[in-house]
């Protein structure tokens, strides 16, 4: 005879399949006995608990109704910065493997760490984290101390950089340092995507001058945005405009005056239930209202991250690794910068595109093997971080990528219906970068704490390059990738050009159709 807790489980099986490791979820559909079953209850909580430190609090706070497209506005400061040094430290570390990747993630594990620690005794919140660049936010309120708050945090991180200055590593001694920089506005989120997978994006101007603020700086100083600079009223010593309308603060605070933290913590908080009843109908129950709440959560992590996290629970970390992998960017301009001019209803309308846009990209790269990692800003528009070979080598990953970049501007683009702003249509610019090499993935964050699983090095570095160098609708790649795919689509070659941050030209080549035959 079939027990009750055998058909309860029976309907709820196929939300179980995505979200338990492969042993317990045998062992449950073998034996729904009150202890597997609670095994299962405790799976999914720990589970809870790492997605809620993979999102940001504004998501894991307010749960997202599955499929439902949510914006809203926000007015206060946001904070970006960005590490110069690591790339260095990681190629040194790149031909030790597995002890070179443990030793990476100690490294970034103790930054971040400390950071993170100062983001929320400053009273900011981790918004993202892009390799190891991280955007923060702190909201207005009608204390307006936000943009003080923003500053300060900046000085007490780079104060914290010191730290850093003298990394001693079985390959030698390394030096990181931080660039800061702080843009104050009005800036949209927005939720978007299917009920599969889902994002949660920034867009506005606001983003994007946060991001040129910190491009605009020095490494070791925190530069602000004349918007910025408006909001301080001479709390801080500020240098002479330098690079157009940014400056730089002077550090000439005492450690009293700038103190180490703001009078309120931001901390961030999930509550745990104890389950007194242990019944197979309670048990079941707490696994119910558990999957509600993970399963929207887990929306917002690509699959094959989220069955890294599923198999991984129990330890609660993911090993680092080195892989050989395709890093693609595909930047979007004219929908992120229209939102600051739009009325609601228009607002509404490039949410809806945005996420149409999303979404057909996110499918047009799972078809293919890879994976979207996330939604990200830039100087200019939103760049798409895509991966191929990461978690999962093939040896066509290169086609892959290449198939996607020209279905993505061959296809998916010309076929979006241009929202309307101003009485205008919306222009959807595009450039994409591909580049092929070593890369760092790894957990990003604190180990406990607000984290996320990324990719670093020099291949996430050149593709985000190549965007930038790429003009409208052009698909940039590199020599590697050049000799790999020449024979099965025509390529253009552009010369050499030197990007930012080599020292050597680089060959480029544009991407144009998959050849006949």
């Amino acid at each position: 005879m079939i027990s009750d807790s055998a058909i309860s489980l029976t309907q709820i099986e196929f939300r179980l399949r995505a979200l338990l490791p492969a042993d317990l979820y045998a062992s449950v559909w073998i034996d729904p006995s009150p202890s597997n079953l609670m095994r299962v209850f405790e799976h999914l909580r720990t589970l809870q608990h790492i997605l809620h430190d993979y999102t940001p609090r504004q998501v894991s706070e307010l749960l997202p109704q599955p499929g439902i497209i949510r914006h809203s506005w926000h007015q206060g400061t946001l904070l970006f910065t960005d590490l110069a040094g690591f790339t260095t430290l990681m190629e040194a570390n790149v031909a030790q493997g597995r002890q070179g990747a443990v030793t990476l993630l100690q490294v970034l594990n103790q930054y971040f760490s400390e950071m993170l620690e100062l983001v929320s005794k400053s009273g900011g919140e981790v918004l993202e984290f892009t390799g190891d660049a991280m955007l923060v936010q702190f909201l207005s309120d009608r204390h307006q101390v936000d943009t003080e708050q923003a500053v300060r945090a900046g000085l007490r991180m780079q104060r914290a950089m010191d730290h850093f200055k003298h990394i001693q590593t079985d390959q030698g001694c390394f030096s990181l340092g931080m660039r800061v920089g702080i843009h104050t506005g009005q800036f949209l989120t927005a939720d978007i995507g299917t009920p599969m997978r889902v994002a949660h994006v920034l867009l506005g101007n606001t983003v994007q001058q946060a991001k040129q603020a910190e491009s605009a700086g020095q490494v070791g100083r925190v530069c602000l945005t004349k918007e910025a600079i408006a909001r301080l009223e001479d709390a801080f010593h500020i240098d002479p405009p330098h690079h157009h309308t940014y400056s730089l603060v002077r550090d000439d605070l005492s450690q009293t005056e700038l103190g180490d933290y703001e009078i309120s913590l931001n901390r961030r908080r999930l509550s745990s239930s104890v389950l007194f009843d242990r019944s197979p109908e309670s048990i079941l129950t707490e696994i119910r209202d558990t999957l509600d709440r993970v399963d929207r959560l887990s929306s917002y992590i690509p699959t094959p991250i989220l069955h890294l996290l599923v198999e991984s629970a129990a330890q609660r970390r993911i090993a680092p690794r080195f892989a050989d992998a395709v890093v693609m960017f595909v930047n979007l301009g004219g929908l992120p910068e229209a939102v600051d001019a739009a009325t609601p209803e228009e607002v509404a309308a490039i949410s809806t595109t945005f996420s149409t846009v999303f979404s057909m990209i996110d499918a047009a790269v799972r078809s293919r093997g890879g994976i979207l990692q996330k939604v990200t800003y830039h100087l200019v528009g939103s760049d798409i971080l895509i991966y191929f070979g990461v978690l999962n080598s093939r040896t066509q990953d290169m086609v892959h990528a290449a198939d996607t970049a020209l279905t993505i501007r061959d296809q998916i683009i010309p076929s979006l219906a241009r929202p309307v702003v101003q009485g205008q249509p919306v222009d959807i610019d595009l450039h994409i970068g591909i580049a092929y090499g070593p890369v760092f993935a790894a957990e990003i964050g604190e180990p406990r704490g607000r984290r996320e699983f990324n990719i670093l090095g020099d291949a996430v570095n050149t593709a985000s390059r190549l965007t930038s160098q790429a003009e409208s609708g052009q698909i940039l790649i590199g020599r590697h990738l050049y000799h790999a795919l020449n024979d099965l689509y025509h390529c253009k070659s552009l010369g050499d050009v030197t990007l930012k941050g080599k020292s050597q030209p680089t060959p480029l080549f544009s991407l144009l159709q998959q050849r006949d035959g």
